[in-house]
């Protein structure tokens, strides 16, 4: 028997002896595999019987347990080339763990139907009929129009071509705002998820931009609501970005995937909603905004799974942001009112010298890692060149 108990008086047994308690072990083994059983086999007979162990046969197993243990790690467990193996394995595992990717797996567009698509003398039509733009205002909006590089099939929403139609009048509404945004969002959504093969519930981040309309409830739940994305989705509806939010939004959506220790997928959306923001004063400043914006939308899912490298579009190398904290750069487009109390957004003659100056720093942040050695050499010796020649 493996340990020998007595009857006392109070009908309790009693282990009599810890070296019949426990097996004793040779102290020469085969091998590891032989042992590594019976070990634990003492182990759980010590959690067994521990409440009927005096003290001082408590210490011993213990001592004997941990002595058993320290001559286990003593030995090999495999060959030395099985250990090498596993000691390689486990440093390129940490390498691509560095890497962290992140992979496009879709991309998708808003395509508008038919009836959204209007002409240029349509246009000119839709802004005469709002009865609000003098003549002088809607012959410079014709003249942007022509310079503007659009086409003669631009989509606008329904709730301002309607007025196109007799007895119709423009529809500016929080519903019909909504009603844009649904079908522009739902439609690149879908898709975005079709061509990825992704289920919504697969979805670990949501990110949505949309500048100038920011309703309660917001985007990112109008999309939860509608997909059944899981209840703990990462959302985030990124508003007043301007026309940077786009890549701000990859920026973001990149930074939390690789915060993730199993990786995820990522929903991006980028889009503009017409409907509310078409502006109804002469100023030139804001005009412009009517003439150059359209209705539209793009979608991306991402993933920084090692499994999903494979079938993935492309992968996305860097990410670079450039901010100009200039007082001409935060007025350059800028939401207000005119002199008649419109709201609009006014653009400044100063955004070309403003976004200029922002590619350049931009580009010179990015440059170092797309270029080769060569050209930097180049761009170094032109800097220097340049700043002599400033100084002369």
């Amino acid at each position: 028997s493996i340990c020998s108990l007595s009857e006392p008086t109070d009908g309790r047994p009693l282990v009599t002896s810890i070296s019949d308690f426990v097996v004793d072990f040779p102290r020469e083994r085969p091998s590891n595999t032989w042992f590594a059983p019976f070990l634990s086999f003492e182990v759980v007979l010590l959690l067994l019987f521990l409440d009927l162990l005096p003290f001082n046969e408590i210490r011993d197993l213990f001592v004997r347990v941990i002595g058993h243990i320290a001559n286990l790690c003593k030995e090999a467990l495999f060959s030395p080339a099985v250990e090498t193996t596993a000691v390689m394995l486990i440093f390129l595992a940490w390498v691509l763990r560095m890497d962290n990717p992140i992979y496009l797996l879709s991309f998708a567009t808003f395509k508008a139907p038919d009836s959204w698509k209007v002409s240029q003398a349509e246009f000119v039509e839709m802004m005469r009929r709002q009865g609000c733009f003098t003549e002088d205002s809607i012959n410079f909006m014709k003249r942007l129009l022509e310079r503007s590089g659009t086409g003669q099939s631009t989509a606008w929403p329904p709730g301002i071509v309607q007025c196109l139609q007799d007895g119709k009048e423009t529809d500016r509404s929080m519903d019909a705002s909504r009603k844009e945004a649904e079908t522009v969002i739902f439609d690149i959504v879908e898709n975005a998820l079709r061509k990825a093969d992704v289920k919504p519930e697969e979805i670990d981040v949501l990110v949505i931009n949309c500048s100038l309309f920011s309703p309660t409830p917001s985007l990112c739940a109008m999309v939860i609501s509608k997909f059944g994305l899981r209840g703990d989705v990462l959302s985030f509806n990124l508003s007043g970005m301007g026309c940077g939010a786009s890549l701000i939004s990859v920026g973001l959506a990149k930074g939390l995937l690789q915060c993730r220790s199993f990786g995820g997928k990522a929903l991006v959306v980028s889009t503009e909603v017409v409907t509310p923001n078409l502006y109804y004063g002469n100023e030139r400043g804001f005009l412009m905004t009517n003439t150059l914006f359209r209705c539209g939308g793009a979608a991306i899912v991402l993933s920084n799974k090692w499994g999903d490298g494979r079938r993935a579009w492309y992968k996305l190398l860097r990410t670079v942001r450039v901010q100009s904290t200039t007082e001409e750069a935060y007025n350059c487009i800028y939401e207000t009112e005119d002199g008649e109390g419109q709201k609009g957004v006014r653009l400044s003659k100063e955004i070309v010298k403003v976004a200029g100056k922002c590619m350049e720093k931009n580009m010179a942040m990015l440059g170092p890692y797309v270029l080769p050695l060569s050209e930097q050499f180049k761009v170094v010796v032109s800097l220097i060149a340049r700043f002599f020649t400033k100084t002369l």
